[in-house]
């Protein structure tokens, strides 16, 4: 399960890479939230699937899973989110200023007209 989890990983970060690279400013988002994905897809992978009980105190279990990985990712998330709030609103003001989410005429490059 570890091998397909890494796998599906990498797909999202290619996924990631490849809108990165575009010259929309929304893809280039999307790319962002895809990256994040990707990390905590990879954070959960790294940190083992392992079948136990919670670690709860007076449990009766003797395996045990670790809850740090889970909280890592828990706190991933909610970094992500805003950051991805903060580029989407970042996007907006930028598209209203400029009437356009082309990169290149956003640097002022006018080549395509």
């Amino acid at each position: 399960m570890e091998i397909l989890m890494s796998v599906i990983a990498g797909i999202l970060f290619m996924a990631a890479t490849y809108l990165l690279l575009s010259k929309s400013l929304l893809r280039v988002i999307i790319g962002t939230t895809l990256l994040s994905h990707g990390v905590h897809l990879l954070l959960l992978t790294m940190g083992g699937l392992k079948k136990g009980a919670p670690p709860i105190l007076g449990g009766k279990s003797t395996s045990f899973v670790d809850p740090l990985p889970q909280a890592l990712i828990l706190t991933a998330i909610v970094i992500s989110f805003g950051v991805t709030s903060f580029l989407l609103v970042m996007a907006f003001r930028a598209y209203q200023e400029l009437k356009t989410d082309d990169m290149d005429r956003m640097r002022g490059n006018d080549q395509h007209e």
